[in-house]
């Protein structure tokens, strides 16, 4: 089982930051391959990042080069800075853990982009 717990949403101006957090549990963060989607309102959930156990970080195009993702294995910790943001950001975003046996996600944190 792994929990994961986003944090780091709110509401910011278009042209503002976030960064957003993913803590997860358990003793085997180094070897988990993580990724951040969103979902906003009356449209399917999207790939936004992801990044391997490894470090290697991968962002779609529609973020990329607005968005970072990192992970802190000593905190178990994931991360998803955006910068530049748009009111097309605004979403709901989740954490996953994949290629597991299963995925898992989080309860996700809404981003609001508005003025």
């Amino acid at each position: 089982q792994v929990l994961l717990v986003e944090s780091g949403g709110g509401l910011v101006q278009p042209g503002g930051s976030l960064r957003l957090s993913c803590a997860a549990s358990g003793s085997f963060f180094k070897v988990y391959n993580m990724g951040w989607y969103r979902q906003a309102p009356g449209k399917e959930r999207e790939l936004v990042a992801r990044i391997t156990s490894g470090g290697s970080p991968n962002v779609t195009s529609s973020v990329k080069g607005r968005f970072t993702i990192s992970r802190d294995n000593d905190k178990n910790t994931m991360y998803l800075q955006m910068n530049r943001l748009t009111i097309e950001d605004t979403a709901v975003y989740y954490c996953n853990v994949y290629g597991l046996t299963r995925d898992y996600w989080g309860q996700g944190t809404q981003v609001t982009v508005s003025s």
